[in-house]
This record gives C-alpha cells, structure tokens and sequence, in this order.
C-alpha cells in the first residue's frame, strides 16, 4: 500500500514537512484562540517541555526501534545503504503514533490545554528533526552548524553506526555515551 510505504515519491516526501507544519500552525493557532488567557504562560512551558521531550523521543527511536527492532531495523538499513533516497516513517504511521502515543494519553493525564501545548512541542520538535535530516542529506548551504551535523551523522551512516544516534543534538549520545570520541574534540 503506497501509504505505508518508506521510501516516498518527491511530492509525497514535500507533503510530510507541509502537513506537520500545518499541523503545528493549527495547534498553535487553536491554543492562541481557545486557551484560556491566564494559561499560556504555563502552556509556553508545556510546549517547551515537549520541544525538550523530543531530542529525547529522538534519540530512543532512532537507537532502539531503527537500529534494533525488526522490521524498522531493516528499513532503516536501507537508509544508510541510500542516503539521498527518499526515505521516511510514512506519514500515516508518524501522525497515528503522535495522535494515539502522544495527544490521546497526554489529554487524558493532563486535560485538553498541556496535552495541546506538550503536542505542539512535540511536533515542532519533529518537524525541526525532519528539517536537518534532510538538510544533512541533501542541502549544500555552507553554515559551521551544518557541516558539524553532517559531519557526525556521516560517521554515525558509514563510520561509527552503532553511535551518533541524536542529530538535531548530541546530548543524548554524552549522557548515554554513545558519542564517538572524535565527535567529542568539537
């Protein structure tokens, strides 16, 4: 089923990023309207924590589900055989997941507002993860922030690939370490 598939035609790969930037417009254009205005500092708050969550969310999914769980492990292989390829979580299974494993739960412990704000971080979070992966795999933009996460994520695809997990930041890879040495000289 095309829906389900990995690796995504130009048009589809181009939706992704639309959709979950829609997505987090609408959710912070509905908490800007609907929220109560005594809450958005507590609100700015949740959606920091979920942004926060996130690098987290990040590094486990991309250590333990894409490097160890089948089938994601093999498809993730496919990844690192094709960089450049199109290759992504199918977007019915990420907004599932972030809908089911996320706002769901987060709205029945915390009420409609946190669960709106946390979601929010989340996504952004997401959606700034998909940015730089992409950006590592397929922009030539000469930035010194860039070309440090180039560098580390093309260790982690060809030199070190059982470390390196985080790319928007290698807190995780410090704390768990998992960081190869090099990366931590600068």
């Amino acid at each position: 089923m095309k829906l389900l598939n990995t690796e995504h035609s130009p048009l589809a790969y181009v939706l992704d990023f639309v959709l979950y930037g829609a997505a987090c417009l609408a959710l912070l254009a509905y908490l800007g309207v609907r929220a109560p205005v005594g809450a958005w500092g507590p609100l700015a708050a949740w959606a920091l924590w979920g942004l926060l969550a996130w690098t987290a969310l990040e590094y486990a999914l991309h250590r333990f589900v894409l490097h160890g769980l089948p089938p994601f492990n093999r498809w993730h292989q496919e990844h690192h055989r094709r960089p450049e390829a199109l290759i992504s979580t199918p977007t019915l299974v990420s907004a599932t997941l972030f809908l089911c494993g996320v706002y769901l739960p987060a709205r029945w412990a915390l009420g409609p507002w946190p669960a709106a704000a946390f979601t929010l971080g989340l996504l952004v979070g997401y959606l700034l993860y998909s940015t730089v992966h992409h950006a590592i795999h397929h922009w030539t933009l000469d930035t010194a922030w860039l070309r440090q996460r180039k560098r580390w994520h093309a260790q982690h695809h060809h030199v070190y690939p059982v470390s390196g997990y985080g790319v928007t930041t290698r807190v995780w890879d410090g704390v768990f370490r998992t960081a190869a040495s090099r990366w931590l000289r600068g």
